[in-house]
């Protein structure tokens, strides 16, 4: 009878165990996680082409992920490698793998720029973590071709560039679609997780998978404006791009994400106000704006109301009203009479300049068009040349007799 399912986690198994498992051939289930096995991953283990969920999480293996032959057959459904010092660019094994539903790479040592292959080759995704890395560039917009994906986590890695716009696209994140979370093999209990930062604690989401929609792009180094294309994804039910270097405002539309629970646009270089619309969301119970360039009054009404802790909102100098202890009729006088003098400052430099150039082709103008003048100008300097020149041929008699004195 062909082996179906086998679970070994927990166990602290030794690393010898390990190639036993490549013997067996009909094998679909392989859950190794939460043990003590080392070493690099041995590439036979690429020849169980059977093989639909593996979770090698939490244990010590290094290396690189072996590469496969162009003949290989991948069935896997499910790969859990999070938690081990895996190293090395995006495994390019998994190019084939178009039934992939989950892929969990997180808190690796994996590096290089995340393939925009990704987009076409592995088209049923619905999660996708890859937090906690060392990718670097840009985020493929070839990712918005995901149609299934639900789940996004880029967080903590060294990402630049902007977010796509494309990322409005997500079909999943418009609507998503609410099935069941079992395995798919025949007569197998087997449930599929992951662990996110969900309002802010690590959390494990297992039965209830199936009802998370979310991105995390936080902790890297992604600037520009936030696209106001994300706003079509009313969806989300987390939404979190802390500690980038993210500009421009709130979009105004933030309000369309009627199911979102969790916001963070904390640590960013966010200015102007705070949308109105962010107080008709409804579901919205963890909000964090700190540490950005946000001014005017914090909306009021509705669900924004309930969060009365003034951190939320800390460190964004123009901001006032409740919660925080700052009236809007000071902030706002204060603000008109900082922004006249940066007017004033502004003018006054801008109106020399005008004068200095002006003035400079006023005269040199004149100089050219008008031969009287140029004649009195050159007259005059010549005169002028001439009186320095018998001011300094006396003087310089002078010092010639004085050269003939006895004392000196």
């Amino acid at each position: 009878m062909p082996e179906k399912y086998n679970v070994l986690n927990g166990n602290s198994s030794n690393s010898s165990s390990r190639s036993a498992f490549c013997r067996l051939l009909s094998l679909q289930i392989l859950d190794l996680s939460n043990n003590k096995l080392t070493g690099k991953l041995p590439d036979c283990w690429w020849n169980l082409q059977s093989l639909q969920f593996m979770d090698l999480s939490h244990n010590r293996f290094s290396g690189e992920i072996p590469a496969v032959k162009t003949s290989y057959n991948c069935s896997l459904e499910s790969v859990h490698l999070a938690g081990n010092g895996f190293t090395g660019v995006f495994p390019s094994a998994l190019k084939g793998c178009q039934t992939l539903v989950t892929l969990d790479i997180g808190n690796n040592n994996f590096f290089g720029g995340i393939p925009p292959w990704i987009g076409k080759g592995l088209s049923s995704l619905k999660i996708l973590s890859l937090r906690s890395n060392n990718f670097t560039g840009e985020i493929p917009s070839e990712l918005s071709h995901l149609s299934q994906l639900q789940l996004l986590d880029m967080t903590n890695n060294s990402l630049t560039g902007s977010i796509p716009t494309s990322f409005g696209n997500l079909t999943s994140m418009k609507n998503p679609k609410i099935v069941s979370s079992a395995g798919s093999l025949d007569g197998s209990t087997y449930q599929d997780r992951i662990d996110i930062i969900w309002k802010g604690q690590e959390m494990i989401f297992q039965k209830t998978l199936q009802l998370m929609t979310g991105i995390d792009l936080s902790g890297n180094s992604l600037s520009e404006c936030i696209p106001d294309e994300l706003t079509n994804l009313q969806g989300l039910r987390f939404l979190n791009l802390s500690r980038n270097n993210l500009s421009c405002g709130i979009p105004e539309n933030i309000g369309s994400l009627k199911n979102l629970e969790s916001l963070d646009l904390s640590s960013n270089e966010i200015s102007g106000a705070i949308p109105p619309s962010l107080a008709g969301i409804s579901t919205l119970s963890t909000l964090n704006l700190s540490y950005n360039h946000l001014s005017g009054k914090i909306p009021t009404g509705n669900q924004l109301q309930t969060f009365t802790d003034p951190s939320i909102y800390s460190h964004n100098s123009g901001l006032c009203g409740p919660p925080l202890n700052i009236s809007c009729t000071n902030a706002s006088v204060a603000s008109d009479e900082r922004d006249c003098r940066t007017c004033e400052d502004q003018y006054f430099y801008y109106c020399v300049m005008a004068g200095v150039v002006f003035g400079f082709w006023l005269w040199f103008g004149m100089l050219l068009s008008i031969g009287t003048w140029r004649y009195a100008i050159f007259s005059f300097v010549d005169g002028m040349q001439c009186k320095v020149m018998q001011k300094v041929s006396s003087v310089d008699k002078f010092l010639s007799r004085g050269n003939t004195d006895q004392y000196l």
